[in-house]
């Protein structure tokens, strides 16, 4: 079963950083945007898992992404 989550990706001085607002405390962090999205995919199936393993329930998804221009 595929979900789609809602992924924050925020850039730093020499790599960047992701987490998943609907899972709290799930995170990564890649030396590029590519590698961090890799990264914060393993990191979403790993909390899952945790959360499965552990007989938690998966919190509801929440959060959407919307870009805006001004």
């Amino acid at each position: 079963m595929s979900q789609t989550f809602a992924v924050v990706i925020e850039e730093a001085d020499q790599n960047y950083s992701a987490y998943v607002p609907d899972l709290p405390g799930c995170v990564a962090t890649g030396a590029s945007r590519e590698a961090v999205l890799a990264q914060i995919r393993a990191a979403i199936a790993f909390h899952l898992e945790g959360l499965a393993a552990d007989a938690e329930p998966q919190p509801p998804l929440r959060s959407t992404v919307a870009t805006v221009q001004v």
